[in-house]
């Protein structure tokens, strides 16, 4: 049976994710960037390109004005970004989040 190579992995980004969700009104706008940046990075290393992008665009989001509704949307969005097979599904989901942001 194989298993996924990338398990690990999700299962580090799932729980960076969680602990964002659980301390997000406790956390400043720089908090919110570092950890949005951090996920980016470990997509980066792990070529989950959509994930990148999505964590790329949350951490600038994170600095801006009305950070906590953005951030709890963007986190929506994470899985559907882990789960992609294609570096240009980051397009749709940008758009997906824009959409709902507006």
């Amino acid at each position: 049976m194989a298993t996924d190579p990338l398990a690990k992995v999700r299962n580090e980004i799932g729980l960076r994710v969680a602990e964002i969700r659980n301390a997000g009104p406790r956390l400043s706008p720089l908090d919110l960037y570092a950890r949005m940046d951090a996920i980016r990075q470990l997509a980066a290393v792990n070529g989950l390109a959509a994930l990148e992008g999505l964590a790329r665009h949350s951490a600038q989001l994170a600095l801006l004005p009305g950070c906590r509704v953005t951030m709890s949307s963007c986190l929506e969005h994470v899985d559907e970004a882990i789960d992609s097979e294609s570096s240009s599904d980051v397009t749709t989901i940008l758009a997906a989040l824009a959409v709902r942001l507006h």
